[in-house]
């Protein structure tokens, strides 16, 4: 009943209208729930569920941890709490509340299940066609990653994942303007035709709005870039039901799908100016409109084109009467990289890195 509501978007008391027929053609002593309210509190157990955490209005921190026990931001000192009024005792927080779903036991539930846990291998037990990808396993930064981390290759239940971003208006693109920014995980072991199924894309952090969090988000991924890295680190203890034994699972964040703008948000890169491009960087050939004053790189990309290729003399259709001569600037490697933004401080290397 519960899979019918999530599926059909049934209200609450839609569904208690279903349930109250049911229980009443139902023999005397059944043990039907009896409403919603009764069957969230049944699954409880399951540890699905959520934590609220209080964060600054500001998006400048979270209190989270150490933090937790915190009545005033440390960056710009806004409140925690709302003003007393009259003469209540109860400290009231601010609505900024961030939503994070606990990632480690989503994962070890893909393994309780028989109907995914067969399929967590998939990645490296197919057969690869050379020279044909049909699975990101079969692409040049996953095999280098393999090559990087011999361990981590070793246990084949081990999990990939890939994280996404972007903002949306929940009520809709004619109401009030407002940002809110989901984060999502999808598991990289399963086979193509499962991994983009939305039921296997889990939402593990809700930022609320109004406002953009910006390149603050940072401080909202606080909480699963932890566990992100103690299940790098420390393995968690996981029960396989394909295989009927305990292992201990490890995940790996592989990479983050994303537009542009977010982008720049999830990487600390500009990217609304001049310097927009981060492979080109400052060697890029963007140029400002004449009327708007904006910056445009739309005429920068056919120096990566083959030196022999036809757009590079086509004088016509891109910039007019210029013939493209000079070539891609080199991709710097992680040492060149480091050496470049060294100069700018340690906070700014973590950013790149």
């Amino acid at each position: 009943m519960f899979t019918i509501k999530s599926d059909h978007w049934l209200s609450e008391a839609g569904y208690d209208k279903i349930i109250e027929w049911a229980r009443s053609i139902l023999p005397e002593g059944n043990r039907l729930k009896k409403n919603f309210y009764a069957m969230k509190y049944m699954m409880k157990p399951l540890d699905l569920g959520y934590q609220k955490i209080d964060m600054c209005p500001n998006f400048c921190m979270l209190y989270y941890l150490a933090n937790a026990e915190m009545t005033k931001c440390i960056t710009c000192g806004h409140s925690r709490y709302k003003p007393r009024i009259g003469r209540g005792k109860t400290l009231v927080a601010y609505k900024k509340k961030l939503r994070y779903f606990p990632i480690t036991s989503r994962l070890q539930r893909l393994f309780m299940s028989p109907r995914t846990a067969e399929h967590m291998t998939w990645h490296q037990a197919q057969d690869a066609v050379d020279g044909v990808m049909v699975h990101p396993s079969d692409g040049e930064t996953w095999k280098l990653f393999n090559s990087v981390h011999p361990r981590f290759l070793a246990e084949s239940r081990n999990v990939r994942l890939g994280l996404y971003t972007n903002r949306f208006n929940p009520f809709g693109s004619f109401a009030a303007l407002y940002s809110c920014w989901p984060v999502i995980l999808t598991v990289y072991n399963l086979p193509p035709g499962m991994c983009m199924r939305p039921k296997f894309m889990f939402l593990y952090i809700l930022i609320p709005g109004p406002s953009s969090p910006g390149w603050n988000i940072d401080v909202c991924l606080r909480p699963l870039i932890d566990e992100l890295a103690q299940l790098w680190s420390s393995e968690a203890l996981t029960y396989d039901i394909s295989r009927k034994k305990n292992f201990l699972m490890r995940a790996a964040l592989m990479w983050i799908i994303n537009d542009f703008p977010a982008y720049g948000m999830l990487s600390g890169w500009g990217t609304h100016e001049k310097l927009a491009c981060p492979y080109c960087m400052e060697n890029n050939k963007a140029f400002m409109l004449a009327n708007g004053g904006k910056a445009s790189l739309f005429y920068c990309h056919r120096h990566f084109l083959p030196l022999n290729h036809r757009y590079r003399k086509n004088k016509k259709d891109f910039f007019v009467g210029r013939v493209e001569k000079d070539v891609a600037s080199p991709r710097l490697s992680g040492e060149e990289l480091h050496d470049v933004v060294s100069e700018y401080g340690e906070d700014m290397i973590y950013i790149i890195i």
